[in-house]
């Protein structure tokens, strides 16, 4: 058996995330009694920032794979959108407050997850201005056409995982187009942060958080 064979074999016993991890995340976010308002950096908070990280990580870890061609393009495609599957899934109450901000982060990790898919298909925008992007984002969302508006929020997002520099995100009202730019954000912290997962040998995930 050719080696690139027996690497193919072995990426797809790796598992990338899984849905004890989120429960596990699940359980902290139970146990913080999280309340609003409550600032993201009090310990209550931080919880779903770090959630926010350790998804994003995953999905990272899942382009590094494919950039090396551990991974196929049908595969990549597959693992992210069985981590979206693990973290899209209805879970029970964790409370009002709670439910919220779960809520809001479903919704930043959606723009994630988009980034990562236009990423690996190769189709996005490269030469738009983000900027204008932003704008055509926020339009689409008051048209009410809210596909069309992450669509464009994950051009921006595979930009960024190309190694562009992220936008200027404007003041703006509360909005879904300002929620998926924090998905952005993140996802530009996180590739300048803990960049281990380039590395990363494909040993079983930890479990423990």
């Amino acid at each position: 058996m050719r080696t690139g064979s027996i690497r193919r074999e072995e990426s797809m016993k790796e598992e990338f995330y899984t849905q004890k991890r989120w429960l596990n995340w699940m359980n902290k976010v139970k146990e913080s009694q999280f309340r609003l308002p409550e600032s993201e950096q009090d310990a209550a908070g931080a919880v779903f920032v770090y959630i926010m990280d350790d998804v994003i990580l995953a999905c990272l870890k899942v382009i590094a794979r494919f950039e090396k061609g551990i991974l196929s393009q049908d595969e990549a495609l597959a693992t992210i959108r069985n981590i979206r599957e693990i973290v899209s899934a209805e879970h029970e109450s964790l409370g009002e407050d709670a439910d919220m901000m779960l809520s809001s982060l479903r919704t930043s990790l959606a723009a994630v997850f988009e980034s990562c898919n236009s990423y690996i298909l190769g189709d996005y925008d490269r030469d738009r201005k983000m900027e204008d992007m932003i704008s055509d984002a926020v339009k689409a969302e008051t048209d009410g056409r809210i596909e069309d508006a992450l669509a464009v929020v994950g051009n921006i997002g595979a930009r960024v995982i190309a190694g562009e520099r992220p936008p200027e995100i404007p003041d703006m009202d509360y909005c879904v187009v300002a929620e998926l730019l924090d998905g952005i954000d993140a996802i530009a912290a996180a590739m300048v942060g803990d960049t281990s997962y380039k590395e990363e040998d494909g040993s079983p995930l930890e479990e423990e958080i």
